[in-house]
């Protein structure tokens, strides 16, 4: 389906004519129509579908068929998002959407001063893309009114949800027009983002433009088993092998990230991080040099697997799996992009078997495991039964770790254990039960047979 069909305006038109857009992809031939027409929608689709284009087109002929003035401070369309480098890719395309449009377009994200951002919205912007904790900062300073704000739009709503954003995301939303159109975008779905539509949402049409939670099928997916210590080593041998070049690669944590930055500066490779700790300035030239072919390796924190579109990625590494499941659809989804093929390569130590499980449930295929020569990793199931057994082994009782005394005025024998951890006190009460002696090969001489007058049990 052409976009030329959508009977656009024309300057609009002319615009996408010149992004280089003709052929609509799926999730734009499904969610323009209804929303041009003011329909709320819920749409899940995978990332690098097109989905901002989606969203955005629909909403600039709205307001181009309703024209307003611009007023200061009071913007007419909010396009939330969780991370800056995702608002920073929205605003460059929705400004290329609406280069021959009077609408003013304006991103909004922290990391960088306030000042510049609180100007323009002062001299007035039509559309402002905005992560919600520095929409909130420009409120409560006044730069920012929500009351006119007709058109709103939640991009990587699932993801806004994962980073703890519902009660901003909400609380931002309770400021904007009673009657306004919402979208909501996200490439997975769960119970928390259902639940969110259904508060925000009215009368809303769901879009579903492939199975829930899949990935796309461009992309190739592999692990490989290794040891957590050893992950750096494999990481560099197939660097070199199979001549990798603008590698993506996502860690868990900051720490992991500079750790990896470290062990890959040593061995010489040109390489930079993209993390939460990183100023704003310092994240755009990281990406800038990546997009530029200046690094080949790029490490970045679950932070940036939302927002970095890199024409023409083949390789996203996993050097950690994600904590959850939902994680691994979207870091990978910076590979495949747009129908290009790619490859998805996680490392997975004995540790993570048990999240890659869980990711192969979400996206309902096994995943292919290749067991790399020289970095065999012992199976984690025998691991667990051989400690297991050390464990029973190590529980019994050796006839040198106890020593049964019998005090020749005492009727009650006395047991003493070298390994017993009881506190003094405990050792002082009586014991709940009689103790039995029994004729060992290792008895004392007192305890191997029983005393004149006594009965066989001792009480």
């Amino acid at each position: 389906m052409q976009f030329s069909s959508l009977d656009l305006a024309a300057d609009l038109q002319r615009a996408l004519l010149d992004y280089g857009y003709t052929e609509m992809t799926p999730v734009q031939q499904q969610a323009i129509v209804p929303a041009r027409r003011g329909k709320d929608l819920q749409v899940t689709a995978q990332t690098g579908t097109g989905k901002t284009a989606a969203f955005a087109i629909p909403v600039l002929q709205r307001m181009l068929d309703q024209p307003k003035a611009t007023v200061e401070r009071r913007p007419r369309t909010l396009i939330l998002t969780p991370t800056r480098e995702l608002a920073e890719q929205i605003a460059e395309a929705v400004t290329a959407y609406a280069k021959f449009v009077p609408i003013s377009v304006t991103a909004l994200y922290g990391g960088v001063k306030m000042g510049g951002q609180a100007n323009k919205l002062t001299a007035g912007v039509d559309l402002v893309i905005s992560t919600p904790g520095r929409l909130l900062e420009h409120m409560a300073l006044g730069n920012v009114i929500l009351s006119d704000v007709e058109f709103v739009v939640l991009d990587e709503a699932d993801r806004m949800l994962d980073m703890g954003f519902s009660a901003d995301v909400l609380k931002l939303l309770q400021m904007t027009a009673t009657k306004r159109q919402t979208l909501l975008f996200s490439a997975t779905t769960s119970p928390a983002v259902n639940e969110l539509s259904h508060k925000i949402l009215r009368n809303h049409q769901q879009i579903r433009v492939a199975k829930v939670n899949s990935t796309a099928d461009t992309v190739h997916h592999v692990v490989y088993p290794v040891e957590e210590s050893r992950k750096i080593e494999l990481f560099e041998q197939l660097l070199a092998e199979q001549n990798w070049f603008q590698v993506l690669v996502f860690t868990s944590t900051k720490e992991q990230a500079d750790r990896l930055l470290a062990g890959l500066q040593q061995r010489k490779i040109d390489a930079a991080v993209c993390h939460g700790d990183k100023s704003q300035g310092a994240r755009r030239r990281a990406i800038a040099d990546f997009k530029s072919a200046k690094l080949q390796v790029l490490i970045a924190t679950e932070v940036a697997a939302r927002g970095l579109d890199i024409q023409g990625l083949d390789y996203v590494v996993n050097f950690n799996l994600p904590y959850l499941p939902e994680d691994y659809v979207h870091r990978i989804g910076r590979t495949g992009r747009a129908g290009a093929s790619g490859q998805a390569i996680s490392f997975v130590s004995r540790e993570e078997e048990q999240t890659l499980q869980r990711i192969q449930k979400l996206i309902g295929s096994d995943i292919q495991r290749i067991v790399k020569a020289g970095f065999d990793v012992s199976n984690r199931e025998s691991l667990l039964k051989s400690i297991s057994r050390k464990v029973l082994s190590g529980r019994s009782n050796k006839a040198s770790e106890t020593v049964i005394q019998l005090d020749a005025g005492q009727h009650q024998p006395q047991r003493k254990n070298r390994a017993s951890d009881a506190t003094a006190s405990e050792r002082k009460k009586p014991a709940a039960k009689p103790v039995f002696l029994k004729r060992t090969n290792q008895g004392t001489a007192g305890a191997g047979k029983a005393t004149s007058g006594r009965s066989k049990r001792d009480k």
